[in-house]
């Protein structure tokens, strides 16, 4: 819930802070709010991820001072704890959006679907041992926090059994189907990961192997999130996967992502750093994007990194995780029957397409460097009315907005182009 309030400021302060689900708990914030006479640009609420409150409200302030924000920390304090001032001196016409990856704690547990709750159709949806289990492992993603290692999982015996069903399957078709950064990684991920088709492999030594690789990171997620909130992750270089798995009567089929589709497609292409990088920029575009931005992205996510196939040696293959983690699709896409487009962001993003069956269309790459700078290009167009940039070193979002932060930027390539001469030299 997103409620716009005033839109004439011209600074704001962000406070987030938590409360309880009773009546006028609410308005009694806002009052104390109200009474240091200081206006509210919005209000955004989401279920807590704190473990005794229900509900985290973001709220922005507009101009108010030091003194002003202080005070009403201490108005609000005996109804609620632990109120943090996320960002200030933001500009009026700059949304809020994660800047820090502890940012992306604020709506890990948004989830819009799926998780524990199962639609009347899904194969465990009758199961009450299913359901308890699912139920079971996604609390233990609903109590992950940033910076914490992920929580191993002790699959069973069965859970075991349709894991290796579905590797075995699939591994008898990467070698003609998926693209070669696939089967490349593939091999390094059973020798440092423990993949193989006899147990589920664990989240955290994923991560740490993905981490050393091209920075990114996996963190657990109870099911689907909003677009939005999914693909800003991808700025932090974070990949929310699932640690359940598909229902045991039904093998090669699930009606949502759970771990075999993110550990088998997703994975492996994140530790190729061209893939990394362009994963990475869809990210960085959704940052602040619009709504109908948003829709765009996620549709270019869907035919690429879902979905996306490439052109290697003068053949295609596939390099999409919904297409590398099911061998039905994966042997149709790369047959004479679907219609396959060149990747052009702006085409591409316009394109529907159907959820719950083969796409009739797919799009085509010339490389993941390519694809990367057209959708940088892409990015460039959207009306957004700032620039920002990712800093690597701290793992936060620049939002370069003035004079001091664009030098210390231009410092930072200068440095890099000192250090890539110094190279070139010595290698001559």
């Amino acid at each position: 819930m997103i409620n716009k309030i005033l839109d004439d400021s011209t600074n704001t302060t962000t406070l987030c802070f938590s409360i309880k689900d009773k009546v006028g708990a609410l308005e009694e914030c806002l009052s104390a709010i109200k009474n240091t006479h200081v206006s509210l640009r919005h209000i955004e609420s989401r279920p807590s991820i704190k473990k005794d409150w229900d509900y985290d409200f973001v709220v922005d302030l507009v101009n108010p001072t030091p003194t002003q924000v202080q005070c009403i920390i201490e108005n609000i304090r005996p109804y609620t704890q632990d109120v943090q001032v996320m960002s200030s001196e933001a500009k009026d016409d700059i949304p809020w959006f994660p800047r820090n990856m502890t940012d992306l704690d604020l709506f890990a547990n948004k989830v819009l679907e799926m998780g524990e709750d199962l639609t009347s159709d899904h194969p465990g949806a009758h199961d009450p041992v299913y359901r308890a289990r699912r139920a079971y492992i996604t609390n233990i993603a609903k109590t992950y926090r940033s910076g914490l290692p992920v929580p191993e999982i002790e699959y069973t015996e069965e859970e075991n059994e349709t894991w290796g069903k579905v590797y075995r399957r699939l591994m008898e078709m990467y070698p003609t189907h998926a693209c070669r950064e696939h089967q490349f990684i593939f091999p390094l991920l059973v020798q440092n990961c423990g993949y193989g088709d006899k147990k589920i492999p664990q989240l955290e030594h994923i991560s740490r192997f993905l981490k050393n690789c091209t920075g990114f990171t996996i963190r657990p997620v109870m099911g689907l999130l909003s677009s939005r909130d999914f693909l800003n992750s991808l700025a932090f270089r974070v990949f929310y996967s699932t640690q359940y798995i598909r229902h045991n009567s039904k093998p090669f089929f699930t009606p949502e992502p759970d771990c075999c589709h993110e550990l088998l497609g997703h994975v492996p292409l994140f530790a190729d750093p061209d893939f990394a990088d362009f994963s990475q920029e869809i990210g960085l575009a959704s940052l602040g994007a619009s709504e109908e931005d948003i829709a765009k992205l996620s549709t270019i996510y869907w035919f690429t990194v879902e979905f996306g196939l490439c052109k290697q040696d003068g053949e295609i293959r596939a390099f999409g995780a919904g297409l590398l983690s099911s061998f039905g699709e994966l042997e149709y896409c790369l047959s004479d029957k679907p219609e396959i487009r060149t990747f052009d962001p702006e085409k591409t993003s316009q394109q529907d397409y159907p959820v719950t069956e083969y796409q009739p269309v797919y799009f085509l790459a010339e490389s993941f460097r390519d694809a990367q700078e057209k959708v940088r290009q892409f990015a460039s167009k959207m009306k957004r009315p700032f620039f920002l940039r990712y800093n690597a070193l701290t793992q936060s979002i620049e939002v370069l907005d003035n004079k001091d932060k664009l030098i210390r930027f231009a410092r930072n390539i200068r440095d890099d182009m000192m250090t890539l001469t110094t190279v070139l030299d010595a290698m001559s």
